[in-house]
């Protein structure tokens, strides 16, 4: 197996297995692959693929619930009114927060420790009311950082702005509406009354392309911006897999049925608590018929005629795209 020995980032023995983690293509982070050896029961190596999310970290994030005192840099995520306070120092990119609220002169509502990035201890803070004016300091909408922020920073302060939110939604017990608090041994609130035990909230959705010979089914909603299209999704509800899911949302949004569904990657999506979950299907029957509840259109399209995609912040790019890669393959 020849792997190209810059992209190698780092192997070790487990339980027998050689695993070794590197990227398919050097310098592209899109094809991150995890290669594992692992001994078969006649002892020979086998060679496993694994994908992982384009959107995952490019350095290990391991979480906890108090510092251990031995990183060298903090970084602080805090927020008002649900936007980050960043460094915008004149043309350098723009910087987290190393400094904690009390040593800004400011008085969170709640702080608490993230975990360790690399060598440093991450925390998260939220302020009420108003947010002050703190010099080459400011507080920015976290969706307009993308693509100022480390790619991630902005991930991690994603995960920021979720415990940020459900610490805000849930200060009362949902049971017996007493006031709760927070574990101390895990990311959780508990309610001293009646012990009900509250977990940060997420909430899983698909989003899918669909695929119809040499075109892609997109559609808009009246809050996208002007012109813009993207793929379809929906929240998966109780009691159904996700690849039902896929199948329910396109036939209530389209009226269209689909198959060969295949999983292609996951996302965070902290606006507000989402893990977008991401497949491409095939077109198998139907015309369209959209749910004017939920979109103003849908139509195929062609690799000539894509209209305005979404930011490549969201998995629906990604999606859109390798439908484009595939094309241009075809067309080659």
């Amino acid at each position: 197996m020849a792997i190209h020995q810059q992209v190698i980032k780092c192997f070790f023995l487990r339980n027998q297995s050689l695993e070794l983690f590197c990227h398919e293509k050097p310098g592209c982070d899109s094809h991150r692959t995890d290669f594992r050896l692992v001994e078969s029961d006649t002892g020979q190596l086998q060679r496993i693929r694994l994908m992982i999310s384009p959107f995952a970290l490019k350095t290990p994030f391991v979480s906890g619930v108090q510092a251990d005192g031995t990183a060298t840099d903090s970084w602080w995520f805090i927020f008002a009114k649900g936007m980050l306070l960043v460094h915008l120092p004149g043309q350098e990119p723009v910087a987290i927060c190393t400094r904690s609220p009390e040593q800004l002169g400011l008085q969170p509502i709640f702080s608490k420790y993230l975990g360790r990035y690399a060598s440093a201890d991450c925390f998260v803070a939220d302020l009420e009311g108003e947010a002050p004016v703190l010099g080459d300091m400011e507080f920015r909408d976290l969706r307009g950082l993308f693509g100022a922020l480390d790619d991630d920073i902005f991930c991690l302060a994603g995960r920021a702005i979720q415990i940020v939110h459900w610490h805000r939604d849930h200060r009362f017990c949902g049971k017996c509406g007493t006031a709760m608090i927070d574990r101390r041994s895990e990311l959780a609130r508990k309610c001293p009354n009646c012990n009900f035990i509250s977990y940060p909230r997420l909430s899983p959705a698909v989003i899918m392309s669909i695929v119809r010979d040499d075109h892609i089914l997109l559609a808009r909603a009246p809050r996208f911006p002007a012109g813009m299209y993207s793929t379809l999704a929906g929240f998966v509800e109780p009691g159904e897999t996700l690849e039902e899911a896929v199948c329910r949302e396109v036939f209530e949004e389209v009226a269209l049925r689909v198959d060969k569904i295949r999983y292609v990657a996951s996302q965070p999506w902290p606006f507000p608590h989402s893990l977008m979950i991401g497949f491409t299907s095939t077109y198998k029957s139907g015309e369209i018929s959209i749910d004017h509840k939920e979109l103003e259109d849908a139509r195929w399209f062609s690799l000539s005629e894509l209209p305005v995609l979404p930011s490549k912040i969201s998995i629906s790019r990604l999606l859109i795209e390798n439908f484009i890669s595939a094309e241009a393959k075809r067309g080659v």
